[in-house]
């Protein structure tokens, strides 16, 4: 790898636009639970030291809430105002209008081979990268040993043992047995836990189509609703207006017994004293599934034909210590192989351990279709709907998923 850490010229980029200063306008998401660790911080060290080296070159930073970031930047680009870097959930739609560089247009050698294969080829649209994996990580069944304990009850194996250890939280008081967090913010992630906890998932493995109302998908949202939420082993917020973050808010406190969560809450956690159990979320027969695997993109918009500039600024955001610098803050996996093999070989980041190693083996968003980023937030909008009262997952997931198809076809 230490081939990889040597800088290479760049070559293929779009020009520079003009002579003088270039400034870069950089979109990206908040990662951060609140104030206090909002990414602004990060990136706006990153951005004085990325200038101090590079003098002719400005980073001007958005940063934006993820319930917002994917809207914010279609409207953007809709408007003829694309930024030069989005730090977002979805790149396929942008290229496939040819709105982007690829990965080898803008990034040096070493950098673009450093990236975990997987997440490579989780970039692509035909065979070429567009797509650049900014941080990765995996979904994990976190629960609070100390609740546990009380009430008498062991980590789940499998679904039964998930509904029976939820009913033991609840009657010994736990305001929150297992949070179901379908709100806006984040429920095509919990969504797509579920699913392949369930032997199900998004698409088809055959064939790579849409298959979002398999018979395994409706049947895991028909437990979810008759097994949880029916019996008010959810908390007294509906799962539908639950969001990721309130959720995580109150596990920290210490008033949910179980939830899915990523290595940013492990830290959260931890920090505010709550004795965190994790395991890969059971399968419904116990037998073990794939985790969901997260990567979040940056693309590169060629729009303002900033192509060198942009190629200069990624491949530093790309180097080592920027790389742990964000992970290690949110607890996240690094994308890279040179930060990962750091990150395991350094003792402070141990608790990360059981991620690192689902990971290979995860499943990740389609992001690859066109049509995701649409169908993500049709999920989000939508599909908390299948479980509160009266509510029909066959229906909900088929009308989900004959509009998905209908818009990946469209294309």
């Amino acid at each position: 790898m230490a081939a990889l850490g040597m800088t290479m010229a760049l070559a293929g980029c779009g020009s520079t636009g003009g002579s003088g200063d270039v400034t870069l306008k950089l979109v990206a998401a908040d990662y951060g639970n609140g104030s206090s660790d909002r990414s602004d911080k990060y990136w706006a060290t990153l951005a004085r030291e990325f200038e101090s080296k590079h003098p002719g070159i400005k980073i001007d930073v958005d940063v934006r809430s993820w319930k917002t970031v994917d809207r914010d930047v279609a409207e953007m680009v809709k408007k003829g105002r694309a930024p030069d870097i989005a730090q977002i959930g979805s790149y396929a739609d942008y290229a496939k209008d040819d709105l982007l560089y690829t990965a080898d247009e803008v990034l040096s050698v070493p950098t673009q081979a450093n990236f975990l294969a997987q997440l490579s080829d989780a970039g692509k649209v035909n065979r070429i990268q567009y797509g650049l994996p900014f941080i990765a990580s995996a979904r994990l069944l976190f629960y609070n040993k100390k609740l546990f304990k009380s009430a008498g009850v062991s980590a789940p194996k499998n679904w039964d043992d998930i509904k029976t250890d939820a009913e033991a939280l609840k009657a010994n008081g736990v305001t929150t047995p297992i949070a179901l967090p379908l709100g806006s913010e984040e429920a095509q992630g919990e969504t797509m836990i579920w699913l392949l906890s369930g032997g199900g998932g998004y698409t088809n493995n055959a064939d790579d189509s849409y298959d979002i109302d398999s018979d395994q998908n409706v049947k895991t949202f028909e437990w979810l609703k008759k097994n949880l939420v029916e019996e008010k082993l959810t908390g007294p917020v509906a799962p539908s207006k639950l969001d990721r973050t309130t959720a995580f808010k109150a596990f920290t406190s210490g008033q949910v017994g179980m939830l899915n969560g990523h290595p940013t809450l492990l830290l959260d956690a931890e920090r505010e004293g709550i004795d965190v159990g994790i395991l890969p979320l059971p399968g419904i027969d116990g037998k073990p599934k794939p985790a969901m695997g997260v990567a979040d993109w940056m693309m590169a918009f060629k729009q303002n034909k900033h192509g060198k500039e942009i190629g200069t600024f990624l491949d530093f955001v790309f180097e080592d210590k920027n790389v742990l610098d964000f992970v290690g803050q949110y607890d996240l996996l690094p994308v890279t192989y040179s930060a990962n093999e750091a990150m395991a070989a350094d003792t402070a980041y141990k608790d990360l351990a059981t991620f690192q190693t689902v990971l290979p083996t995860s499943e990740l968003y389609p992001s690859g279709k066109r049509s995701w980023g649409g169908v993500s937030q049709d999920i989000k909008d939508n599909i908390g709907k299948a479980v509160e009262p009266g509510g029909n997952p066959a229906a909900v997931l088929g009308r989900i998923a004959r509009d998905a198809t209908a818009a990946e076809t469209s294309e």
